[in-house]
């Protein structure tokens, strides 16, 4: 249940991540979730690609530690 769980927070991270990059690439004026964030475009970005980058970890080690406990196939 454990490793679902972290599997879902994972992609979520990963799919918030990704769309708040698409975003800011495309009007670097509209910084989101993360106008409060000091640095502007370059923080903004590198926050939501580090997003990106922590999700796709978290869920993919989820996903090996459920498949070693055989709750995946």
């Amino acid at each position: 249940m454990k490793y679902g769980v972290l599997q879902i927070l994972g992609v979520a991270l990963v799919v918030l991540g990704g769309q708040g990059a698409i975003r800011q690439l495309v009007d670097h004026g509209n910084a989101g979730l993360l106008g409060w964030l000091p640095g502007g475009f370059a923080a903004s970005v590198t926050v939501h690609v580090a997003a990106v980058a922590i999700g796709a970890v978290v869920s993919g080690w989820a996903r090996s530690k459920a498949k070693a406990v055989g709750r995946r196939s």
